[in-house]
């Protein structure tokens, strides 16, 4: 196992490495920019190195200073949480090429997977269904116009290097088109600096499921559930909760089998989320990450393993040392994205945080960085803390967060909190009746 481990990221995800670390008996090496001097995972570490001036490009993405980092402190292995540099290929192998273990998969399967035609392809090919589409990336307007024809429109251009809804345009008709391409293109050109797109057919209704794995390096692989991150604005996801409302474990299990066997296949390592869209009974395969998620903590709770702690071990050679038997799925869990934006025009707001209280009680966990005091800086996401609940199922996971978000007291920035206790008491929300686009019409009905 390793002795010493630095942490490639910032926030809360930072604060969440760290916490498994020291679990584990593991030294921590936390990396900062200037503007997070005072950070509380910079406060925590075992050992603390700045690495540049507050724009991320300087700081969190600076590939050389974080390698150096980590060889001037001696730390064997580096994690890059989500974000940043997490599904960074090129980072990845820097890693290796020092002689340090990057804490996820190969710097060849990132590739593969942040291309997203290169990652729809090979899932095909390892049996996974996909959203009905171009084969691979459009050549030409022409050969768009042709595709929609085929698949029917509305269809969805999306940037193949991208995401965050970023190149992500609809088309509900041939006049549409047109300004549909272009648009994307540029916009996939100006966030990637790669202007390919590819279309798929645009779901009118559709859930947004992924599926949490763990594979080790000697071909075994599970899966941990799956997570309903269908409440999304502007592509974001704003609230998971596992396992999905809509989802029978018949139907787990079978996409479960889908899942795991295609990566068995593949030779993955590490942890990864597979991403489907979910309609009528059918699921088709979007993407992967090839990271921890976000909302992993809701994974967490219904199965009760730590998925830190098993990336950690898997990178350090260990096997998994269960099987798919073994992961038992108990209760629901729900999380909130609370982020330091005005809750009705989700302007940014960063600022002094003068008052910070969490909520507790049974079934409740917040992962976040923050304390009274603390300047939220401007120039990095605003996600500011995750608050999960966990019940026995989902009508209580729903009551303890409404009563979790009543307690959460953050003061000096604004936050989402009262969007969340809006969609917490929405009748559609407390049946579970909700898709993709369900988050854009609630919000703009204000």
């Amino acid at each position: 196992m390793f002795k010493k481990i630095l942490i490639a990221n910032r926030g809360e995800i930072a604060l969440r490495v760290l916490r498994a670390c020291r679990e584990m008996g593991i030294a921590s090496v936390a990396v900062h920019s200037t503007a997070d001097t005072d950070a509380m995972h910079v406060r925590l570490a075992d050992e603390s190195v700045c690495i540049g001036p507050a724009l991320a490009r300087d700081s969190y993405l600076n590939m050389p200073a974080i390698i150096s980092a980590a060889l001037v402190t001696g730390a064997e292995a580096i994690h890059p949480g989500y974000g940043f540099l997490s599904e960074n290929a090129k980072f990845a192998e820097m890693v290796e090429a020092h002689g340090l273990v990057f804490i996820g998969p190969t710097a060849e399967h990132i590739r593969m997977m942040g291309d997203k035609i290169t990652a729809k392809t090979t899932m095909a090919e390892l049996g996974v269904p996909l959203v009905p589409g171009s084969p691979g990336e459009l050549s030409s307007l022409e050969e768009a116009h042709e595709v929609a024809e085929r698949i029917k429109f509305p269809v969805l251009i999306k940037a193949a290097a991208g995401g965050g809804g970023r190149g992500m345009k609809v088309a509900r008709s041939k006049e549409e088109l047109d300004s549909a391409w272009r648009e994307a293109r540029a916009e996939a050109l100006a966030a990637f600096g790669n202007n390919a797109v590819y279309m798929e057919k645009y779901l009118d209704k559709p859930r947004h499921i992924e599926l949490q794995i763990l594979a080790d390096n000697y071909g075994d692989v599970v899966h941990i559930g799956e997570r309903d991150c269908s409440l999304q604005r502007r592509h974001q996801k704003v609230l998971e909760e596992a396992g999905s409302p809509a989802i029978t474990a018949e139907a787990r299990d079978a996409l479960g089998k889908t899942a795991t066997d295609a990566l068995k296949k593949f030779g993955y390592r590490n942890a990864g989320t597979l991403e489907f869209l979910y309609q009528d009974g059918q699921f088709a395969f979007i993407e992967m990450n090839t990271r921890l998620q976000v909302e992993h903590p809701v994974s967490e709770m219904i199965s009760g393993l730590d998925l830190v702690r098993e990336q950690i071990r898997i990178a350090a050679g260990e096997k998994l040392g269960y099987t798919q038997a073994d992961i038992q799925f108990s209760g629901h869990a729900i999380e909130c994205r609370i982020t330091a934006e005005d809750p009705e025009t989700f302007t940014p707001s960063p600022g002094k945080v003068d008052m910070f209280h969490v909520p507790g009680g049974l079934g409740v966990r917040v992962d976040s960085a923050l304390y009274a005091g603390y300047r939220v800086p401007p120039h990095y996401d605003s996600l500011i803390a995750k608050l999960v609940a966990y019940g026995r199922d989902r009508d209580e996971a729903i009551a303890r967060m409404s009563r979790a978000l009543r307690e959460f007291v953050i003061t000096g920035v604004k936050t989402t909190i009262p969007l969340h206790q809006k969609i917490l008491a929405n009748p559609e929300f407390q049946k579970g009746d909700y898709t993709i686009h369900w988050l854009e019409r609630f919000v703009s009905q204000g």
